[in-house]
């Protein structure tokens, strides 16, 4: 795995770590091909039960580099735009796809897809002095990494269309009340949070978890009929889980379940 990220596996977590805190994790191509390898490694390696995506130093992720892009830009190479396809769609497809939770530690400014990618995630750890933007249409450019389907559904519409067109910083208060933030805690304790939530999630029922992203994404875009239909689908699967069982037994034995994630 390139410096750029760094992974680590323990007990069940995945924690992959965005690592250029120099240019406060700025998306240089290296990172980008970094992140997108451990994302897909973690989603099919079946000893990961949860993944916890969180970064070095100050920031949490600024977006794409833009020294680099304007050099590529000079060059008229065609890696400027292509990178939406080859890097972003694929590193937001792994986050939202795989079936297993994702908790984002963001310990900094998250903006552009940095901030594309703490929405993918299923749950958001927020350090107190932290803040998003989503700074597309300050350097003429329009939405990417899955920002125009995510934001919407966590803020609504209209606030959505307010911050794409006129980009400014949320600070962190604020985005906890808009729900961009699921957990606002101490800046010197995001890291320890977020990974106890992670470790909390990667102990869990990871049939059942993964039932509830596939839901949740489905609901989003369905009828309630095709949403009713998809509900009984999941949970006949989920239902038919070992985690299932344990859960029912510990519950009639008074016992916290100890679950196997199958």
């Amino acid at each position: 795995m390139a410096d750029t990220v760094l992974y680590e596996l323990s007990d069940g977590l995945a924690t992959i770590t965005l690592n250029r805190p120099e240019a406060m994790n700025a998306l240089n191509i290296e990172a980008k091909v970094a992140l997108r390898d451990a994302l897909h490694a973690a989603a099919e390696d079946t000893a990961v039960r949860a993944v916890l995506l969180t970064a070095t130093g100050r920031a949490f992720c600024v977006g794409q580099d833009l020294k680099e892009h304007i050099s590529l830009l000079a060059d008229g190479s065609r890696a400027t735009m292509s990178t939406v396809r080859e890097h972003y769609n694929p590193i937001v497809r792994a986050i939202t796809g795989m079936a297993k939770p994702v908790v984002a530690g963001v310990n900094g400014v998250a903006a552009g897809a940095g901030f594309g990618f703490a929405l993918a995630a299923d749950y958001r750890v927020v350090a107190d002095t932290a803040s998003f933007n989503t700074s597309f249409a300050g350097v003429a450019l329009t939405a990417d990494s899955g920002i125009s389907w995510t934001l919407p559904r966590v803020v609504g519409p209209g606030r959505a269309a307010d911050l794409l067109l006129f980009p400014r910083s949320i600070k962190a208060q604020e985005a906890y009340e808009l729900g961009i933030a699921n957990k606002l805690v101490a800046a010197a304790d995001v890291a320890a949070e977020a990974r106890a939530v992670a470790r909390t999630l990667a102990a869990g029922p990871t049939v059942a978890y993964a039932a509830l992203k596939e839901s949740l994404a489905y609901g989003a875009s369905h009828t309630l009929d095709e949403a009713l239909a998809k509900e009984d689908e999941l949970q006949t699967k989920a239902g038919a889980s070992e985690d299932h069982t344990i859960a029912v037994q510990a519950f009639l034995a008074k016992e916290k379940p100890a679950y196997l994630g199958r």
